[in-house]
């Protein structure tokens, strides 16, 4: 499970990187100065997050954490949305980018029911065979 959480925050950390490059070539104007803020704190914070969660105090705690990761990248779907349709940098650019986020997004869902799931059977007293 060790080798699962170090891949995502790798995928995660390389995502952050990736949205950097987006927020280093939008215009120099007042939109792009101020999606290039927000894009840079929504895009990046889901990595930081999801090591937190790695040592989240409590199962609630966890499931806390991941949402904020998932919140976070919906806010960047919207971001990059808006790049596109404005358009402030090369559609075919960000197709990729879009396309990581997308998958992102639709781990942490899954994650989130999942230990949602596991933290209702616990508390009905059901275990979980291994």
């Amino acid at each position: 499970m060790k080798d699962k959480a170090n891949g995502l925050e790798d995928r995660l950390v390389d995502f952050a990187v990736r949205i950097i490059a987006v927020v280093e070539s939008l215009p120099d104007t007042k939109a792009g100065n101020h999606i290039a803020g927000q894009l840079v704190r929504s895009g990046t914070s889901p990595a930081p997050n999801y090591g937190e969660a790695q040592s989240a105090e409590s199962r609630n705690d966890f499931i806390h954490k991941m949402k904020v990761c998932l919140k976070e990248l919906r806010e960047t779907l919207v971001w990059l949305k808006i790049i596109v349709r404005k358009p402030l940098c090369p559609p075919d650019r960000l197709a990729p980018v879009i396309q990581e986020n997308d998958e992102l997004i639709s781990i942490f869902v899954k994650s989130v029911k999942t230990a949602q799931t596991n933290k209702d059977s616990e508390r009905r007293g059901v275990s979980r065979p291994d």
